[in-house]
């Protein structure tokens, strides 16, 4: 069954209640009448309201309808916010350097508004001493708190331990920070034409690194 609504001649019932074009109510009319008046005003007669008892129609422009239903809801979907988690593997002995590193990727997912995974991967004799993955998971936590919180606390999978962080930003207003913060960038190189090309060229290389797709490290 089509989701198109009945327009004009497509309308196979004796009469309807018509709606005019400002929202205003005509009141019940036979069929023909309501498309004399639908002709009178250059627009079309629309079943609004099929199931009524009888079918509310209105005068409209279908066309201009249509397409502004249409970029309604692209907007909303550009607007849409998808829940994302992104994933990053440590070892429990991981060594200062590289915690600092995977602790950065963290961040940078928490500032975007995404949920992170953590896994601590056991191997060998590693997996008696779960409480080295453990000690590791709140410090990553504590080191993180103005960004995320704990969301499931740490647990025992296997050989692995895990623990989600979820953000206190939301979603949406991380993308609409980051569209600011576009916006401000371009604003800048419309103000400072004499920029290298090579800044440009960073700034595109830190927005790609700024937003993966999919985020799995493993130490």
């Amino acid at each position: 069954m089509s989701a198109e609504p009945r327009i004009n001649d497509r309308i196979r019932v004796p009469e309807v209640r018509l709606v005019g074009p400002s929202g205003e109510q005509v009141g019940i009319v036979p069929l023909a009448k309501a498309l004399e008046l639908a002709q009178e005003y250059d627009l079309d007669l629309v079943e609004v309201a099929a199931n009524a008892r009888p079918p509310v129609c209105k005068l409209m422009d279908y066309g201009k309808f249509k397409y502004e239903s249409a970029m309604k809801a692209r907007e909303a979907r550009k607007n849409q916010a998808h829940t994302v988690i992104k994933e990053m593997k440590l070892r429990p002995k991981i060594d200062p350097h590289d915690y600092d590193t995977k602790k950065g990727h963290v961040v940078r997912f928490l500032k975007q508004g995404d949920k992170v995974k953590i896994t601590i991967m056991f191997r060998g004799r590693e997996q008696s001493r779960p409480e080295l993955g453990f000690r590791l998971l709140q410090r990553l936590a504590e080191d993180v708190q103005d960004l995320g919180f704990i969301e499931s606390n740490p647990k025992q999978d296997g050989r692995n331990m895990i623990m989600v962080l979820g953000p206190h930003k939301k979603k949406t207003e991380a993308m609409a920070e980051a569209r600011e913060a576009q916006a401000a960038r371009k604003a800048e190189a419309k103000a400072n034409p004499g920029r290298s090309q090579n800044a440009h060229e960073a700034d595109d290389e830190d927005e790609t690194v700024e937003a993966p797709a999919e985020a799995t490290a493993e130490a």
